[in-house]
Order: structure tokens, then C-alpha cells, then sequence
């Protein structure tokens, strides 16, 4: 699931291996543009978390919906990615927009997909080649399979709920306080989905570097392998590490809400948790 920059450097002229810069700030979303057009990784295309992997906000679907997927392998066989290309994605170590990347072509069916273990600041702290030359590629074909088992829909999500089945779990990915509903900033309510536990993404990472398999397991350790798990956070961007970190972990029953906890709350009537402190506890 990821690669390290000395095997990427090691491939860097393989015209088998296509590079993605993925690098974005959600508090500007010019950043990433302006940082691919300072200086990144030769051979690299750069996709924009809203313009290429997402599509416009509507009335439901959360912050960053999923992109058309027509467009979006239009835009993959654009730079030539077919279903054999090895694909690199990498952000600046967040592991969050490399993991949208990464989580979208496994969505469609491209298993040769990988993180860049470390990111752009790894690639630079190890002093390796960076340039300002944006590349061309020759145009090819890639027929989608859609991997429907990766994927929880709203409906999936929100019969979870009524139900509340004892072999189906919910995971917040997002820092503790916006699961408790202590703070919010920035979506218009806070809480949690009811019934979902918190297990916060940035755990899955150290440095900008995923842990180790065994890591991963002792960090899922409580978590019954014979359960499905549903992992959301606030519009299914920083979601996307912890789902491969379960992966990474052997457990095979994980599905991705892109919607997140955005979307929940667009329907006005879906209900919200919190775990407020009672005023003796503050």
C-alpha cells in the first residue's frame, strides 16, 4: 500500500511508474497548485483535491463528493494511466489527499496503487530531484471495475443507524473533540453519527509515515476481524488513512462513507451524539 522514496528515486525514469502530486490546503486550495508549479517530483501530473477528486458541493453528498468517474478516468488516461501503470501518490506527509487518490483507483479497479511513504518532505529531506517541468504523457485506455464493496453508502450508513446491528461498526476518524462534539470548526453541527466509536487517523501515522503492519494490529487490537467496519470523518479525506491502516492491519470487512459526517448532517432530521462534559467533570 505504500512505497518508500528511495524505491520511487530507484524508478523515477520507469515509464511503467506514473507519479501523482496530491499535495493540498484545505484552509487554501490554492496552495497545492502554486506549491506543483514551485517545485515537485519529475514525471509527476498534479490532481486537485476539489477540482479532480471531487466533485461540486450539492445539497447532500458532504464537502468533497465524489468525482464523476467518468471524468476522473478520463483525467487518469489523459496522463496514461492504464490498468498496469504502478501509480505513486504523494502529499506533503498527511497521508489524507495521496489517501483519496489512493482509495479512488483502488475504487475502480486499479490495484497498483501506492502511497508514498514519508511524502513530498521526505523526498526533499533526502535531497532527491525536484523540478518545475511539467510533463506530457501519451494518452491511454482504462476500462473501470467499480469495487462496490469499498464504498458505504448514505442508505448503508443511515440503515446502520435505525438498526444499530451488533456486527457492523462505525468508525470517526476525526480528532476527539470534534467526535465529542466539544467543538466544530467546520461544519455547521457537531457530534458524531450515533453508535460510532472514535479511533482518530493521525494515530495510523508517525512523521508522516504509516506504521507497520504489527503496529497497525496493536492498534486495532480490539477490534473483532469478523465485523465490517464503515469509517467516515468530516467529508471522507482524512477517513481515507484509517481505512488503509485497517487494511494494513488484516481486516478485510472496511468500507468508506465519502460522505462523512457532512453529509449525515444535510439531512435535517438525522439524528447526532455527543459527549459533552457534565459541569462537575470541567
Amino acid at each position: 500500500m505504500v512505497k518508500s522514496v528511495d524505491w520511487l528515486k530507484e524508478n523515477l525514469e520507469n515509464d511503467s511508474v506514473r507519479i501523482i502530486d496530491c499535495r493540498f490546503d484545505l484552509t487554501n486550495p490554492d496552495n497545492g497548485t502554486d506549491w506543483y508549479k514551485e517545485g515537485h517530483i519529475p514525471n509527476s501530473a498534479y490532481f486537485h483535491l476539489e477540482n479532480d477528486l471531487s466533485n461540486p458541493i450539492s445539497e447532500h453528498g458532504g464537502r468533497h463528493p465524489l468525482p464523476d468517474m467518468e471524468e476522473f478516468v478520463e483525467k487518469l488516461e489523459h496522463i496514461g494511466i492504464g490498468p498496469d501503470t504502478i501509480v505513486i501518490a504523494y502529499d506533503n506527509g498527511e497521508g489524507a489527499f495521496s489517501g483519496r487518490f489512493w482509495w479512488l483507483l483502488n475504487y475502480i479497479g486499479h490495484p497498483y496503487t501506492y502511497i508514498l511513504d514519508g511524502g513530498y518532505k521526505e523526498w526533499i529531506k533526502k535531497g532527491y530531484p525536484i523540478t518545475k517541468e511539467v510533463s506530457t504523457f501519451s494518452k491511454t485506455t482504462f476500462t473501470p471495475v467499480i469495487q462496490t464493496h469499498m464504498m458505504a453508502t448514505y442508505e448503508e450508513v443511515l440503515a446502520q443507524v435505525k438498526a444499530k446491528k451488533q456486527d457492523r461498526i462505525l468508525i470517526d476518524s476525526r480528532e476527539h473533540k470534534r467526535y465529542t462534539g466539544e467543538i466544530e470548526p467546520i461544519d455547521k453541527k457537531s457530534g458524531h453519527i450515533p453508535g460510532a466509536i472514535n479511533i482518530i487517523w493521525t494515530e495510523g501515522l508517525k512523521d508522516g509515515f504509516f506504521l507497520s503492519t504489527s503496529e497497525q494490529k496493536d492498534r486495532f487490537s480490539r477490534l473483532d476481524p469478523n465485523k465490517e467496519y464503515i469509517v467516515y470523518c468530516g467529508s471522507g479525506i482524512t477517513a481515507t488513512p484509517n481505512y488503509i491502516s485497517l487494511k494494513m492491519a488484516g481486516l478485510d470487512k472496511v468500507k468508506l462513507y465519502p460522505g462523512s459526517f457532512s453529509d449525515w448532517i444535510s439531512y435535517e432530521e438525522n439524528e447526532i451524539e455527543t459527549c459533552l462534559p457534565s459541569k462537575s467533570e470541567e
